[in-house]
């Protein structure tokens, strides 16, 4: 009969009694991959007019405590707060009150519905005047510390919500607005932050509420096992136009802003082409994000050809070369960006570069050519090579396109699962140590018998 698996791994690790409780208890957190979060200060402001049924409610209580459990949670990681409305506004949860999960999770199980009006304008201006502010525990406004508020409502609000929305982003908070069933979708649009795709949410009922749980959970999470180096290999030919070419430059700033930058994470160059090849800046020279994007601002046009095998090439020999500021045993991240057939032949560097282990993603727009882009990309390709017919349509690329900096599936499991591995390898190596004494034992006894 062949043990549960708790008490297969408690064997393995070769413990006993309350150590194996313990041990399997942190093994399985280990397991679990649990997320290490962004430190944000997160506000839930939740609709409970008279509309939301109680049941409803219950669902939209779920829902929290899924996203809260996803989260790393502390005094210095993520702070949550609960603000829930009606015709007036309750602070349920203080962004100071609660500092585990647990205590969290607990109090949102006790959050009642007001079941009356819908006010909420009313609700975002409670936050941004009150559940944000210092005394409810909302830190100081710090690039370090995200702002965040999920709106949850399924109705059509009562008061103005679009010119409070804006106040509310102005300061700095970063607004995501979930609408359910008969919601008014235009006032969601109001209220959510830029770009609308990634926060602006809909389900038809709050029965399925709880398919947007890893959406938000995904959010969140900041992988600590983050080291890569990120090449932008840009093209710059004539039939981009300077218009559109602006347009590439916001683009390649919105993914920055996905990217953990910093001396020990992320590491970011630029490299145009055209019918040369130019080293806008090499990997490591900027190390903030404020620096990098204002740098990519400053990238000039070059126009002329398209000479895309040649700018592979220059990847391949020298983008993630050390000289060039590579660092080894890092993650290589290459993001080809072209509009347009190349004019020399691709298939060489483009398989060299994914022979090198780095990981292509190839971004295609308006007369690019999908088997370029499929050459270029790496495998699924599915998931590496992104075309769009045009320039103002880069954004839902931007937001598709995840560079997954670690090896795992999931990037924030990576140090979790490094940690739980390590575990059970040394508890295999000592299991196995003593399985050879025992076994000397028995030989020992078998030649007394004999």
């Amino acid at each position: 009969m062949t043990p549960p698996p708790t008490l297969l791994l408690a064997l393995m690790l070769g413990l006993t009694g309350a150590q194996a409780t313990v041990d399997l208890r942190t093994a399985a957190a280990m397991a679990a991959g649990l997320c290490k979060t962004r430190p944000t200060d997160l506000v839930f402001i939740v609709d409970s007019s008279r509309s939301v049924r109680p049941s409803e409610f219950e669902q939209v209580k779920v829902f929290l405590a899924k996203v809260i459990e996803g989260l790393d949670v502390g005094p210095n990681a993520t702070r949550v707060g609960v603000v829930n409305y009606a015709s007036r506004v309750k602070n349920e949860v203080s962004l100071k009150t609660h500092r585990t999960k647990a205590g969290l999770v607990k109090a949102v199980t006790r959050v009642e519905p007001l079941s009356t009006g819908t006010m909420t304008g009313l609700a975002i201006q409670f936050a941004l005047n009150v559940a944000f502010s210092e005394n409810e525990g909302g830190r100081a406004k710090s690039p370090d510390i995200s702002k965040v508020a999920i709106i949850v409502t399924d109705g059509r609000p009562q008061d103005n919500v679009k010119d409070v929305a804006q106040r509310a982003r102005d300061a700095g908070i970063e607004i995501f607005a979930i609408g359910v069933g008969r919601v008014d979708m235009s006032t969601l649009k109001q209220m959510a932050s830029e770009p609308l795709d990634d926060h602006v949410d809909y389900v038809e009922s709050y029965s399925v509420i709880e398919k947007l749980t890893k959406k938000f959970q995904e959010a969140f999470c900041a992988c600590s096992n983050s080291a890569t180096d990120v090449v932008f290999l840009i093209d710059g030919s004539k039939s981009v136009r300077p218009e559109n070419f602006e347009l590439v430059k916001k683009w390649i700033n919105q993914i920055v802003d996905k990217l953990d930058v910093s001396d020990t994470k992320a590491h970011v160059g630029l490299v145009q082409y055209s019918s040369l090849v130019r080293q806008e800046f090499p990997l490591g020279r900027h190390n903030n994000k404020k620096d990098l994007k204002e740098a990519v601002k400053k990238m000039a046009y070059m126009e002329r050809g398209t000479m895309t095998g040649q700018a592979l090439r220059y990847l391949t020999d020298k983008s993630f070369s050390a000289g060039h500021g590579a660092r080894p045993g890092v993650s290589k991240v290459g993001i080809v960006f072209t509009d347009g057939r190349s004019q020399d032949y691709i298939g060489e560097a483009a398989k060299k570069a994914k022979e090198m282990g780095f990981k292509m993603y190839a971004v295609g727009v308006g007369n690019a050519v999908e088997g370029e882009l499929k050459e270029i990309a790496s495998e699924p390709t599915g998931e590496h090579y992104f075309y769009t017919a045009d320039f103002k349509a880069m954004t839902q690329i931007a937001k598709k396109l995840q560079i997954n900096i670690c090896h795992e599936e999931d990037p924030c499991e990576c140090d979790s699962l490094v940690k739980f591995q390590k575990k059970v390898e040394e508890a295999l190596q000592a299991l196995t140590k003593k399985i050879e004494n025992m076994s000397k034992r028995i030989a020992v006894l078998e030649n007394k018998i004999v």
